[in-house]
């Protein structure tokens, strides 16, 4: 069985364990915490445990930001990021919706494709020699 809900506090050491899994410490712990008290997590619950999680924010330039998208590694390649997106693009308040990757991040970029979002841009600086590029959604 597969379910996409709101994560609750209960998921936070399975969903700071995949981050760790992906990134390689618990610097988010916090970061994800808040995000699970705000309300502004989804998570993919497979019977194995979460494949992976997704968080948002509505502040974006008052529009809809998806901020952070996590697969867990055995669990990449099986549309899980698709799933995450397009459940969010459902339920997201306003009519666009953003997010962004780093230019050498292929797997996203086509993840963004799929999902229907188009390039709206490019941020320099942020990780050195590696631009974060904007995607848009419009519902």
């Amino acid at each position: 069985m597969t379910q996409l809900l709101e994560a609750r506090l209960e998921h936070l050491d399975e969903i700071s364990g995949i981050d760790q899994e992906v990134i390689g410490d618990f610097s988010r712990r916090e970061y994800l915490r808040t995000a699970i008290n705000e309300k502004r997590c989804i998570i993919k619950q497979r019977e194995k445990g979460i494949a992976g999680f997704l968080i948002f924010t509505n502040d974006f330039f008052e529009n809809s930001f998806i901020s952070l998208i996590i697969v867990k590694p055995t669990e990449r390649r099986r549309g899980v990021a698709l799933t995450l997106l397009d459940f969010y693009i459902e339920m997201a308040t306003t009519p666009k919706i953003f997010s962004s990757t780093n230019q050498s991040n292929t797997s996203m970029h086509k993840v963004f494709e799929k999902a229907g979002f188009i390039k709206s841009g490019f941020i320099e600086n942020l990780d050195e020699g590696d631009p974060e590029i904007i995607y848009v959604k419009f519902k």
